[in-house]
């Protein structure tokens, strides 16, 4: 990636160093939001689970969270396991996030309707216990019966909440981070639009100062121009995401995303048979790449990918990467 060094600012920002031939150096990358890579995804077993660590870290990924779709209970507790395992021999790993199950069936996006739940207290308690010493993230539709409380429940568990895949109208988001969400999961995606009288999860989130805003960067889920403004709006509180299934650094063809077939053709994945996304195939150098070529500053993009995310969970980016 060419591009010419941003200003570095008070210790709040990524180090940018030249690396020569147009190159520089950053701190490793940290993706809060991605479920495979590799032709592998964070279901599988765990070689298909360091599959997906070393299809990232061929990229400068060097600490992410793995997510899991909406699967049975049961299930989501095996996969919990083996990321858990995973996780205590790779540091690359640093946790789990549940994307499924508690999410707005209007907005599911590839998620298998059939799994989807309400945060029940008791589905809350199990998940909990099966993800005790990996479960660092959950998205959760603050709409549905019994959200506010399951999200203060995560909170106290020591778990970050994030709001996406929902139907919420502005006020119940802002319940929603005034309970203790700091996260919007994917904006623009699996959510209602900003409107003139009804802002959304999305004005809701810019609005508030405490809430950081993944985005997928891939030129395929958002517009450049929206790119471009979300982090005018929103500085220092954007962090870039691949979301990516298991296509990401892998060739074009037919996957699996939870218990649906994926269509991935020119590296856009959707569900078979349909128009509708199921993930992304981006890498985070790649997201850099696309949001530099949307007009963001490189140092704003560089902070995306490292320090605003590593924020997030609360840890240091690891390592150097060249870009």
């Amino acid at each position: 990636m060419n591009a010419e060094l941003g200003s570095v600012g008070n210790g709040t920002n990524a180090e940018l160093a030249p690396a020569g031939d147009g190159r520089i150096t950053v701190p490793g990358l940290v993706d809060l939001h991605g479920h495979g890579g590799g032709g592998a995804s964070a279901e599988g077993d765990e070689a298909a689970i360091r599959r997906v660590l070393s299809a990232h870290r061929a990229h400068g990924t060097t600490r992410q969270l793995l997510s899991l779709v909406a699967n049975p209970i049961p299930e989501l507790a095996a996969s919990l396991a083996r990321l858990r395992a995973v996780a205590a021999e790779e540091a690359q790993l640093v946790g789990a996030h549940l994307e499924g199950p508690f999410l707005a069936p209007a907005r599911r996006g590839a998620h298998d309707p059939t799994h989807l739940l309400p945060p029940a207290p008791e589905h809350v308690a199990a998940l909990l216990a099966a993800g005790a010493g990996v479960l660092r993230m959950v998205t959760i539709a603050p709409e549905l019966p019994g959200a506010l409380e399951a999200i203060r429940a995560f909170i106290d568990a020591g778990v970050i909440v994030a709001v996406g895949h929902t139907e919420a109208d502005t006020a119940t988001v802002h319940a929603a981070f005034d309970a203790g969400a700091r996260v919007l999961t994917h904006a623009f995606n699996a959510m209602p639009p900003i409107a003139g009288r009804e802002p959304g999860p999305l004005g809701a989130a810019l609005a508030d100062g405490r809430v950081t805003i993944e985005v997928i960067a891939d030129g395929v889920h958002v517009h450049p121009d929206n790119l471009r403004w979300l982090f005018e709006a929103a500085p220092g509180r954007v962090a870039a995401v691949t979301d990516a299934m298991a296509a990401a650094g892998a060739a074009d063809g037919l996957y699996r995303l939870g218990g649906l077939d994926v269509a991935v053709s020119d590296g856009r994945a959707v569900i078979a048979g349909t128009e509708r996304l199921a993930g992304s195939t981006l890498t985070l150098d790649r997201a850099i790449a696309v949001l530099v070529a949307a007009g963001v500053p490189l140092q704003a993009a560089v902070d995306a990918a490292t320090v605003v995310p590593a924020r997030v969970l609360g840890i240091e980016p690891s390592g150097r990467v060249e870009l």
